[in-house]
């Protein structure tokens, strides 16, 4: 079976992509040409469906089978943020160590050295007999600095529950033993 990722973020990608190793697992880019979708949900799930949809329609392949990952950190001390707004939180065209600073930057403006947080990790599959979703959380805090340099995204300041490292710092097995997307993925694969 091929499973077509509806994302090209080169991190997610790779994570998937190993995850999924007993699948051949394609990024939509490498089959279409590349194309803008407008991720307007009020939630981690509106979204990843949302993106599935797009590319499942745009591939046209009726026996094709997309997954897409919506993800991001929630720190309740900021209001819920940036949630749903993790890959947008600096700017439209932000990078991600744009986002993980405007992160640090709003930790330190509030005085927060570390706080409680989440992860959050939606998994939508679109094939021709539905549209299915799953979820997976990591617990844990943030701190106000970034230690190591494994990972992406917010894993520099993320510490998860039961560790006093960060997964910029802990090694890249330790995260795929029990990350959001992990406990996501063994979840879709009962639906692949």
């Amino acid at each position: 079976m091929k499973i077509i990722l509806a994302t090209s973020n080169k991190g997610k990608i790779k994570e998937l992509k190993e995850a999924l190793s007993e699948y051949e697992v394609v990024s939509f880019d490498e089959l279409i040409e590349p194309f803008e979708i407008e991720e307007n949900g009020k939630s981690f799930k509106e979204n990843a469906i949302i993106k599935a949809k797009a590319v499942y329609e745009k591939i046209g392949d009726k026996d094709s089978v997309v997954l897409s990952d919506d993800s991001g950190i929630t720190v309740s001390l900021l209001g819920n943020e940036p949630g749903i707004k993790s890959a947008r939180y600096a700017g439209e065209r932000a990078s991600a160590k744009d986002n993980l600073n405007k992160l640090i930057k709003e930790l330190k403006k509030r005085g927060i050295k570390q706080t409680p947080a989440f992860y959050t990790a939606s998994i939508a599959v679109v094939k021709k007999n539905g549209v299915f979703s799953v979820h997976g959380w990591m617990y844990g805090k943030v701190i106000d600095e970034a230690r190591g340099d494994k990972g992406f995204g917010y894993d520099p300041i993320f510490i998860p529950k039961g560790y006093d490292k960060t997964l910029g710092e802990l090694d890249e097995s330790v995260k795929k033993e029990f990350s959001h997307r992990s406990k996501a993925i063994k979840r879709v694969k009962m639906i692949l």
